[in-house]
């Protein structure tokens, strides 16, 4: 089979694509809702193996409450560009802030599921400047998955087997494109809620992350998240990143979970408090992790009522 062209995820809806460059590189960028540059704004960041596509309900549902959606395929993935390097915590929140910076706001409430909440959480802190807030999906304060992963033998375990395979060259690369993308379906199917994974909708999303992860280079480049994630423990720029991040999170924080993530657990999420005094917390009962599409509506109204708390008239069009 030849491998799909990256265009392929310029899915037609009630949205608009374009390309904006920011921190060196060309992202895509999908946008929904008022092109009043005062209209609050969140963006949005997926998780691994994933793209824009996973925000499609929010694309639709916070545009009808005045609030102007984007999601961008993250460094790597989909239609953005894939440089060999920056999958790292500090150079993914300068994409965060850089997005921001080029779509001509001054700040966003800045969402991210999973890999994009991690990105979420290191834009609070070392670029607080580019957001309100910032809303995290299925996805702990990165201090708190470091002390799970040291103390929780059980979440420990669920990490080390997606994060060590990740280790080794080339073999698991092409184990996520072998058969056409296969392993991006089961990983939807292992840590998705059995509702969503019985549903009408699953085949659909099944079939568009597999199109996604055989675009060339978005594999290895979706890996090198993982790679950097276990490599940073143990490397001087990764204890500086730690570092940096173990001080509490002065922004406003809304924390969505699914009750039933198998992959990062409940107990990791609670310790957060320490980072996050003041965060709130929503656990939708029955989700996996896939939170936001297997229970969109509820999500949606939650970071309906934050964005519209927090984003205020603040998103205007930077000066700069």
């Amino acid at each position: 089979m030849v491998a799909p062209d990256p265009s392929r995820v310029r899915f037609d809806g009630p949205w608009t694509h374009r390309d904006v460059h920011a921190n060196g590189i060309r992202f895509h960028v999908v946008e929904a809702g008022p092109t009043d540059p005062d209209a609050p704004a969140v963006l949005f960041l997926h998780g691994f193996g994933e793209f824009w596509w996973t925000w499609r309900h929010q694309l639709r549902a916070l545009p009808e409450s005045g609030i102007r959606a984007i999601a961008i395929d993250l460094r790597g993935y989909g239609d953005t560009d894939k440089p060999p390097r920056g999958y790292d915590g500090w150079t993914l929140a300068g994409d965060a802030a850089g997005v921001v910076r080029a779509l001509g706001l001054q700040r966003a409430v800045i969402a991210g599921h999973a890999e994009g909440g991690l990105v979420c959480w290191a834009t609070a802190n070392l670029h607080p400047r580019q957001a309100h807030a910032i809303a995290v999906l299925s996805s702990p304060h990165p201090m708190s998955v470091r002390r799970a992963a040291m103390r929780d033998p059980y979440q420990r375990a669920s990490l080390l087997r997606t994060l060590l395979p990740s280790q080794v060259p080339l073999l698991p690369e092409r184990a996520l494109v072998r058969d056409n993308g296969r392993r991006a379906e089961e990983l939807l199917r292992a840590r998705g809620g059995a509702a969503w994974v019985r549903s009408d909708e699953f085949p659909e999303v099944a079939h568009n992350a597999r199109i996604a992860v055989q675009i060339p280079g978005a594999a290895h480049c979706a890996l090198e998240y993982y790679r950097w994630a276990f490599r940073s423990q143990l490397r001087p720029d990764g204890r500086r990143f730690f570092k940096a991040m173990d001080r509490q999170v002065t922004l406003p924080v809304l924390q969505i979970h699914g009750s039933a993530d198998p992959f990062i657990l409940a107990g990791t999420l609670y310790r957060d408090k320490q980072w996050a005094p003041n965060r709130e917390l929503h656990m939708v009962y029955g989700a996996g992790h896939f939170v936001h599409e297997e229970a969109p509506r509820a999500v949606s109204d939650h970071l309906i009522q934050f964005a519209l708390s927090h984003a205020g008239t603040g998103s205007h069009r930077s000066e700069g």
